[in-house]
């Protein structure tokens, strides 16, 4: 699909980049640290969730999780019913449940350019891959499953 980074080493750097801003620039979200950590568990636990599901139906399905490497077929089945991205989903909620966690607004201000480049750096350039390696299955499953929810 030619995506310019892997989203998992996307959301990484972006996750050390928070930590490193809020240890120079603290900004909470929530007064109570109490209040941010069991505000970011369920985030979490959906993730986990999520990242299972997707990840047994792309197995079962036999094609590759790596978007470095060949789509070998349409999984529509599993999560992908209902988002055509939900392992990049996953990643976000993680990313969001790490934040209040971490009781930090950084988290949800870097969230921003790492959706504009995972949108314009991995899920646009994905799109066209498989547009073009399964056509009208394709378009046609992207006509009645949405992008994100």
């Amino acid at each position: 699909p030619g995506v310019i980074i892997l989203p998992p080493l996307l959301y990484g750097v972006a996750v050390i980049l928070v930590l490193l801003l809020n240890w120079v620039w603290p900004l909470s979200i929530l007064s109570s640290t109490a209040t941010a950590i069991w505000s970011g568990v369920p985030l979490l636990l959906l993730s986990g969730a999520l990242a299972i599901w997707g990840k047994r139906t792309m197995q079962n399905a036999g094609t590759n999780i790596n978007p470095l490497q060949p789509a070998t077929s349409l999984v529509i089945t599993g999560p992908f019913r209902f988002s055509r991205n939900p392992l990049y989903l996953s990643l976000t909620l993680l990313f969001a449940g790490l934040s209040l966690v971490a009781n930090t607004l950084w988290g949800f201000i870097a969230l921003v350019p790492v959706l504009v480049v995972l949108h314009f750096g991995v899920i646009l350039r994905e799109e066209r891959y498989l547009e073009a390696k399964f056509g009208e299955s394709y378009r046609q499953y992207r006509s009645q499953v949405r992008r994100w929810l």
